[in-house]
């Protein structure tokens, strides 16, 4: 906590909340070019760089890396809080620039800090709200994909953080531009392959680390 508090929005908080943090908080020190968060990964908490850089990105079709963004000391991941927040999983990639640690405020702390606290608002919504702008490029580039690997695209991004997506495969066709027929097959071959079962009205993610190798192989 006392790195933290380096940051203003941490030294503005109560005295009762910055107790809680102190005895919440996990911290994690990252090697040089370690990963620290992957596609379809569940988000646990809230993570701030306390020093070192971290850098978000994805991987195009043909497996080169696209930056997304930069994590600098005193700033949080935006893709970890609207996981957090909307229960989804991790949309990117998370690779330590250089010698990097983090702290995490485990998700109920960070919830009830949200509740509560101004400046915790504060920082939040100023993170969430470049959200925005940073994905326009994104969604540019998931157009380029092969069909499988936009499904796998789709199945990461939408699903809940417990793996379950709510979609017919006609909205999912609907959603990729495509015939239910099509969908249909691609969702065989994954089933096939075990990343995915298939139940009425809704799909199960088997095998999230699957699926985000169809996205990142060339």
């Amino acid at each position: 906590m006392a790195e933290l508090e380096n940051f203003s929005p941490f030294r503005e908080l109560s005295d009762g909340s910055k107790d809680l943090v102190r005895r919440g908080l996990v911290r994690k020190t990252c090697a040089p070019a370690a990963m620290v968060l992957r596609k379809g990964q569940h988000i646990s908490g809230a993570y701030f760089v306390v020093g070192g850089r971290l850098r978000v990105f994805s991987l195009a079709p043909n497996g080169t890396e696209a930056t997304l963004y930069f994590i600098n000391p005193g700033e949080t991941c935006i893709f970890a809080l609207n996981s957090l927040f909307n229960d989804l999983l991790y949309p990117a990639w998370v690779q330590a620039e250089a010698e990097t640690t983090v702290a995490m405020i485990p998700g109920p702390l960070f919830r009830q800090l949200f509740e509560k606290e101004p400046p915790i608002q504060d920082v939040t919504v100023r993170a969430l709200s470049t959200v925005v702008f940073r994905l326009m490029a994104e969604l540019e580039q998931i157009h380029a994909y092969k069909l499988e690997q936009r499904l796998a695209n789709l199945l990461l991004l939408h699903a809940s953080a417990a793996g379950e997506l709510r979609m017919t495969q006609q909205q999912m066709a609907q959603h990729l531009g495509t015939t239910r027929e099509v969908v249909a097959r691609a969702m065989g071959e994954l089933v096939a392959l075990g990343h995915v079962e298939t139940r009425r009205g809704r799909i199960l993610v088997k095998d999230s680390a699957g699926l985000a190798g169809l996205i990142a192989k060339v």
